[in-house]
């Protein structure tokens, strides 16, 4: 079993009812943002990127016990700011108690706010729970979306806000390609450039035999 939770724009929480992780954790200054570092317990912080709208706590939510897993210059830079870290790269694989995590391409960019480079962008598969889910991180389609589909998906959380990462089209392209059984929208809504309407990118989704569930911010989905 896996419960997740989605924190608004690129964030969720997962858990399996011991091991709790958080992938991208903007909350301070995200406008949907449904709680505070303060109501987020994670063991493991997963940030795919360095820009502001995915790094966002990782640090004060490293300081409350979770280790931030990244690239090698998102982590070391995590460290030099307080943070517990594991710096890896992509195609690594870090096994921690109930599950793995392996690290995917992604096609962006990767700086922190001060301008310092982030590494690669990266997408990430995480089993927990005895479910396997794959977070895209902010990317453009590409082909090679299918290998990742070869792990076997239960769930794809998947940008669709388009202008900064593929938009609904290509997204549902993306689903083509990944096979998940389900799929959740992810960084859309959050500020004006990247307005979607994701209650009808779920609806496509069902047309092409993909669970869609487009999460409010704060909405609980539970994998069985």
């Amino acid at each position: 079993m896996l419960e997740i939770r989605y924190l608004g724009h690129s964030a969720v929480w997962l858990s399996d009812g011991k091991t709790k992780v958080v992938i991208d954790p903007f909350l301070t200054g995200n406008p949907l943002a449904p709680v505070g570092v303060g109501e987020v317990q994670a063991d493991l912080i997963l940030v795919t990127h360095a820009h502001g709208d995915h790094w966002g706590d990782a640090v004060p939510l490293s300081k409350k016990g979770g280790v931030v897993v990244s690239t090698f210059e998102i982590a070391t830079y995590a460290e030099r700011h307080g943070a517990k870290s594991v710096p890896m790269n992509l195609g690594g694989t870090y096994r921690f108690p109930g599950g793995w995590l392996k690290w995917t391409p992604a096609w962006h960019s990767s700086s922190f706010p001060d301008g310092t480079y982030g590494g690669m962008p990266m997408g990430v598969v995480v089993e927990l729970g005895g479910k396997r889910v794959y977070h895209a991180g902010d990317t453009a389609l590409f082909s090679d979306m299918r290998l990742i589909g070869e792990l076997g998906l239960d769930l794809a959380f998947l940008p669709i806000g388009d202008h900064f990462t593929m938009g609904p089209e290509d997204a549902l392209k993306a689903l083509e390609l990944l096979r998940p059984k389900k799929v959740v929208p992810i960084h859309y809504n959050t500020f004006p450039p990247i307005r979607q309407d994701g209650e009808a990118f779920a609806r496509k989704a069902a047309e092409k035999g993909v669970e869609g569930h487009a999460l409010k911010p704060g909405g609980v989905l539970v994998l069985e």
